[in-house]
């Protein structure tokens, strides 16, 4: 089982769509496949179509009040299932801090579905911040994949997170942790997208996917109907460059 963080410190870059669909892409494809909704908002489990409830939140696992593996449901594609989020999540970050054990919370609640190994590829769409959750995404995961806007600020989000991943791997608190990825997304073909897609090339040309995903409506609509992109838009342009993402990233992990 590999554990893959989806995560960028900076919000609107793509992360919850990214999660999203490239978890129902490797589950089309046949891969046993949970994604884990870590961020308060619940976004990535509204666009799978899945209601906030406290009743099935990922609070309690956090707290060792449940088993992580209670709080999975399935959702309607098969071989993808979910662990939902609420918005008690946002009172988490002040009592896992409390307790001193914020960083190895969320590692501590995967040790039984590490064991059992029931699905390929967990993911982990974390908070857009730099926050506990993050953080304990991040000691819990084995990978970090960034999506990235196609704009120069960007840049810098970037380069706090490699900052952020290097620091736990150094603390000791996850020290084989390592940087999967960077997937370039709302590419529009301007100068300055290409251009900002050339310097990270320049800088990580390992860990650049090749798949850029285009800027469209129709997965911003997606998410409204509880949909994923294949199934609002199954032949647009973003959906293939999802599709093509999640063969790429399959193909990156199988060598």
């Amino acid at each position: 089982m590999n554990v893959i963080a989806i995560a960028n410190q900076k919000g609107g870059v793509g992360k919850t769509t990214t999660a999203v669909n490239l978890s129902a892409a490797l589950a089309a494809k046949g891969k046993r496949v949970l994604l884990i909704d870590m961020d308060s908002q619940a976004n990535a489990s509204s666009a799978l179509g899945i209601e906030a409830s406290s009743e099935q939140s990922l609070y309690p696992a956090l707290i060792g009040e449940c088993l992580l593996e209670d709080l999975i449901i399935p959702t309607k594609r098969r071989n993808l299932s979910l662990v939902p989020a609420h918005m008690d999540l946002s009172g988490v970050e002040v009592e896992l801090t409390a307790e001193g054990n914020h960083l190895t919370c969320m590692r501590d609640a995967m040790v039984g579905l590490r064991e059992r190994g029931d699905y390929d590829y967990v993911f982990l769409d974390t908070p857009p911040s730099l926050g506990v959750l993050m953080t304990a995404s991040l000691c819990a995961c084995d990978e970090v994949l960034t999506p990235m806007q196609c704009e120069f600020l960007s840049l810098d989000g970037l380069s706090k997170i490699i900052y952020v991943i290097e620091q736990i791997r150094e603390s000791g608190a996850n020290p084989d942790i390592r940087h999967e990825g960077v997937l370039m997304t709302m590419f529009n073909n301007t100068n300055l997208a290409n251009q900002v897609i050339a310097q990270v090339r320049e800088n990580l040309p390992e860990q650049l996917y090749k798949t850029v995903i285009p800027r469209s409506v129709r997965v911003a609509e997606a998410p409204s109907f509880g949909k994923t992109i294949m199934e609002h838009d199954r032949y647009g342009t973003a959906s293939l460059a999802y599709q093509n993402a999640a063969k790429e990233f399959w193909s990156r992990h199988s060598l």
